[in-house]
């Protein structure tokens, strides 16, 4: 999309943002007033950190946004709505105080606060994998009107949608994908005498994990985010973890058959098992002594941001495949904004226009994927040479057009209220699995047989 463009798209908002707040309605914010001082935007004060006064300019019609808002985000992301904030200010006027939380602590608090219906930010991050349960609290203002409005919608790949929307109504604008790659230390592999580049299976992976000496993984399975392991080689095999008709489907073959292998590669001796997002988990990746792990696109930006002294001794290999000539393409993570529901209108559209700016915008979208490597859910992005360019954090190597190139065949994935049961049985029963009290099958059988006394579905 054009700066031109752009600015008629947001010319086009202002002036159709009445209409759009009409069919906002329905949702339960239309009957907000046009001035606000009372709408809650958490930001750093909890009272609202916009501090502004929006007295409608229009005659009462609605259509004046913030002076400015709060957005709560994580990591990498907080930092990268941080870094169009300027540019963002420059070009639209508006200012947007971005506050960055753990991952975790941001989740529970933004939640509460959705909940209990005061002290939301207007704008936060939402993981697609917690989209379901998001909408699901009514907390979530409809967005949908003025996506429509701005004629945006096409320009996202069609497979971030699906969670976003219920009955109609969309909650969110879709940010990044995790096209997943094995990241690996190259210094580590070259030592040892590892040839990652030739990998293509499972199989051979291992056979290059063995050549390790005792003390230094391959790859990490961390205990609490088995689950996220699980879900990124059952989407590459295609699994769902519900049926059509809402049976619980982990249990299937395909289900199996990754058990089988993360237990297989445990008991080979090339995996560790350190926490996620742990000091030690970081402190391990720093010395070598965990040589890989399994991560979206995004991945890239953290480690550059959290261990930037070791630029230039990573590289990154499309996923290993069960069988040779098998699907090496899954996702694993990608966010979105949304706007909540409990802040004013003023505020809100104030927040639509940051995040259009931001998300459907190439610039911007380039300008993130650079400085952190959040891959875009924005199309138009794909076709700048930047992702032919290489990494300096990975050697050189043109990282950006291989997950260019897995993105548009990962496997559709459903997400629904009950995905947190899934990644509390997954954990608990794989932990299991992994320390040797259950084997694979009766790991997948027990997990299936917890969510479905859960939440009250069938089998499959």
């Amino acid at each position: 999309m054009t700066d031109s463009n752009r600015r008629l798209d947001r010319r086009r908002i202002l002036q159709l943002s009445a209409a759009g707040l009409a069919g906002l309605a329905g949702c339960g914010t239309g009957s907000q007033p046009a001035t606000d001082s009372s709408g809650s935007d958490g930001g750093s004060s909890d009272g609202g950190s916009g501090g502004s006064t929006e007295t409608s300019a229009d005659g009462g019609s609605g259509s004046q946004m913030a002076s400015s808002v709060a957005a709560w985000s994580w990591d990498v992301a907080a930092k990268s709505l941080d870094l169009i904030d300027d540019p963002y200010e420059e070009a639209n006027g508006g200012d947007v105080t971005v506050e960055q939380f753990g991952r975790s602590n941001m989740k529970d608090k933004f939640k509460s606060r959705i909940l209990s219906g005061s002290g939301a930010p207007a704008i936060a991050t939402m993981e697609s994998v917690d989209a379901a349960a998001w909408v699901n609290t009514g907390g979530l203002r409809d967005i949908g009107p003025w996506i429509e409005d701005a004629g945006i919608k096409d320009g996202f790949v069609s497979g971030k949608w699906g969670p976003l929307t219920k009955d109609g109504a969309t909650y969110a604008l879709p940010w990044d994908l995790g096209p997943v790659g094995m990241f690996y230390r190259n210094d580590v592999a070259d030592e040892h005498g590892l040839d990652l580049e030739s990998v293509e299976t499972w199989d051979q992976f291992i056979a290059e994990g063995e050549k390790l000496p005792d003390g230094t993984a391959l790859v990490n399975f961390p205990p609490n985010d088995y689950d996220g392991i699980w879900r990124m080689m059952f989407r590459q095999l295609g699994g769902l973890p519900f049926t059509d008709s809402g049976a619980v489907n982990i249990n299937s073959e395909k289900s199996l058959q990754v058990a089988r292998q993360m237990k297989r590669a445990h008991d080979a001796g090339i995996t560790s098992s350190v926490a996620s997002w742990s000091s030690e988990w970081f402190n391990r990746f720093a010395e070598g002594t965990i040589a890989g792990l399994y991560g979206g696109a995004w991945i890239e930006g953290t480690l550059k941001a959290e261990i930037g002294d070791t630029s230039g001794k990573w590289r990154v290999m499309k996923p290993p495949a069960y069988e040779s000539g098998g699907n090496r393409a899954t996702n694993w993570g990608g966010s979105n904004l949304v706007i909540a529901d409990q802040v004013s209108d003023a505020k809100a559209r104030r927040a639509f226009d940051y995040m259009q700016y931001a998300l459907a915008n190439e610039e911007m979208q380039l300008k993130m994927y650079r400085e952190y490597g959040l891959f875009p859910a924005y199309k138009p992005a794909y076709e700048s040479d930047a992702f032919d360019q290489g990494s300096e954090f990975l050697g050189g190597q043109a990282a950006g057009r291989m997950f260019a190139e897995i993105a548009p065949n990962i496997p559709s994935y459903t997400y629904t209220t009950d995905t947190p049961e899934i990644t509390k049985a997954i954990n608990s029963e794989f932990k299991k699995m992994i320390s040797g009290d259950l084997s694979p099958k009766e790991a997948v059988d027990s997990a299936a047989n917890q969510v479905a006394e859960r939440t009250g579905r069938e089998l499959a």
